[in-house]
């Protein structure tokens, strides 16, 4: 029993990993290309928490119940597009300070190279 709820969360994972656009952009994101784009994502977390609102205006003036789920996955929307601002300006800097130390110590390599042969 255990082993069959392990393989269905891995399947239904792997299924939103790949077809949910939220997850396709934060995979956009993640990647070295659209780290820069992380702070212009964060705009979009806006109509996510409007979405949110107008669902539960919905709700209020008597929309069914099984909306509130919608409301819900909206709102988690909207704060992972928040959280994939401040975090892909973490990682595109520490990329950036990884990719300065490689040009530093081929710089040095190729240096001590031509130096020894001199």
């Amino acid at each position: 029993m255990f082993r069959l709820l392990i393989v269905v969360s891995i399947r239904v994972r792997n299924f939103l990993r790949r077809y949910m656009p939220t997850n396709i952009l934060a995979d956009a994101i993640r990647a070295r290309r659209g780290m820069k784009l992380g702070p212009a994502v964060m705009l979009l977390a806006v109509p996510y928490f409007a979405a949110a609102v107008w669902l539960a205006g919905l709700i209020d003036q008597g929309a069914p119940g099984w909306l509130h789920l919608l409301v819900l996955l909206t709102i988690w929307n909207g704060f992972k597009m928040l959280w994939l601002g401040p975090a892909s300006v973490a990682w595109l800097t520490r990329a950036r300070l990884r990719e300065a130390g490689a040009r530093r110590r081929q710089r040095r390599a190729a240096a001590l190279s031509s130096g020894s042969t001199v």
